[in-house]
């Protein structure tokens, strides 16, 4: 009797090349600008800014290269107090420690699970009252969901504080009607291997203003002051787009709108085959925007359904399927010194290896001071959620194997 062969992994969200990034590589190689900078990334930032319809990008080589270098331009510095989204990617959270800044978490509403502009407003009252208001307000638009931006907007302006959007996972959503961050002081995105399309590594730093763009770019590229020499009167960073990397972007910029319409549909798919389920719910789109459906993402209520989050993730690593929790909230990473302690989640579903990990992670010495507002709706989001593969190259028979495993687990 022969053993049954191992399925193909269906992977979480791996990139998908279309072709056409091939001849804007040769066009690369071509011309001899293999290192960074070159006639292929300023093609790149023209029409990544035309696409968005906004005035000026700046390519780098991450979404975390493009928030530092955003922060710095703002003056953020040491003991100053960024607030920022508690249930995102930590990513767009580290460049507030690379200042020697205190990241404010605030939580998740229920409806958008993006940050919560009532609490924001009441946090930002407070810290008027206290006298030490915070430098910057960094949302994030979670799963490719816009958060409120205007409303986020406004209620900053009122304390004159700017908004920076982290936008890296929402390429392609709109909000009212505009791409995700315009109309913020900036937003970044974020060109990663998973995202909705790639460069393999890198980010951009978007703006309508030229003069931000401009200090942003001297700091990407060394802080070299205008001399024949290499004069340097403050700290930069070398953290620009390469034109080989900006000749895969370009390619890629091409699908766009074809890879939005392919992640609604896989949601859709997701959506239709499993709504009937008791104790499984989705991400609800909001009124005021377009989701690009980065990753289909599911609530999993074990009351209801009969088990947990965690049950139906290890059921799809078993049938070598990637799935993911939601992100774990910055309020209740090691790295930060919080003093409230999140629900542990049962210790019997965590491998020897992620006990490891857990391990290491406590022997942390060093802890980076934070404070959270709220928290408990980013920890139940946590809790819950599941992120299904979402890769714009899925097939039907690929999402029914996913599908199938979900609704076998269901006691």
């Amino acid at each position: 009797m022969t053993e049954n062969p191992v399925r193909s992994k269906i992977f979480l969200s791996p990139p998908h090349m279309n072709g056409q990034e091939l001849q804007f590589i040769k066009e690369a190689f071509e011309s001899n600008y293999i290192a960074p900078l070159g006639p292929q990334l300023n093609a790149f930032e023209r029409e990544f800014a035309e696409k968005l319809g906004v005035s000026y990008a700046l390519g780098l080589c991450s979404g975390t290269a493009a928030m530092h270098v955003a922060l710095t331009v703002l003056g953020i510095g040491s003991n100053d107090e960024v607030m920022a989204s508690d249930l995102t990617f930590i990513g767009g959270v580290t460049p507030i420690i690379f200042q020697g800044s205190i990241p404010v978490f605030i939580d998740s509403d229920r409806i958008t699970w993006n940050m919560d502009p009532d609490l924001l407003a009441d946090e930002l009252e407070e810290c008027n009252r206290r006298g030490r208001l915070p430098k910057v307000v960094v949302p994030t638009d979670l799963y490719g969901q816009c958060c409120d931006l205007d409303r986020v907007i406004e209620i900053s302006a009122h304390y004159k504080v700017p908004v920076v959007v982290d936008a890296a996972e929402a390429l392609g959503a709109t909000y009212k009607g505009r791409s995700a961050g315009v109309g913020a002081r900036a937003a970044i995105f974020s060109l990663n291997g998973n995202k909705i399309i790639t460069t393999s590594g890198g980010g951009m730093l978007v703006s309508d203003d030229a003069e931000f763009i401009e200090r942003a770019r001297f700091f990407s590229q060394q802080a070299r002051d205008p001399a024949p020499h290499y004069e340097h009167s403050q700290i930069g960073y070398n953290y620009r787009m390469s034109n080989i990397l900006s000749a895969i972007g370009r390619g890629q910029l091409r699908v766009l709108d074809e890879r939005v319409k392919a992640k609604r549909r896989i949601f859709e798919y997701y959506h239709e085959a499993l709504k009937d389920i008791p104790g499984i719910e989705f991400v609800p789109e909001t009124y005021y925007g377009r989701s690009n459906r980065w990753l289909t993402v599911l609530l999993i209520s074990p009351e209801k359904f009969g088990v947990d989050r965690e049950v139906v993730r290890l059921a799809l690593e078993e049938e070598n399927i990637e799935a993911r929790p939601v992100w774990k909230p910055m309020h209740m990473q090691p790295v930060f010194d919080i003093g409230r302690k999140a629900a542990p989640l049962n210790e019997k579903h965590i491998s020897r290896g992620r006990q490891g990990i857990r391990q290491k992670a406590e022997n942390i010495k060093r802890r980076y001071k934070a404070r959270v507002a709220g928290g408990e709706v980013a920890e139940d989001l946590f809790n819950r959620g599941l992120c299904l593969p979402s890769g714009t190259a899925l097939t039907e028979k690929e999402l029914d194997r996913v599908v199938s495993v979900i609704r076998g687990c269901k006691r």
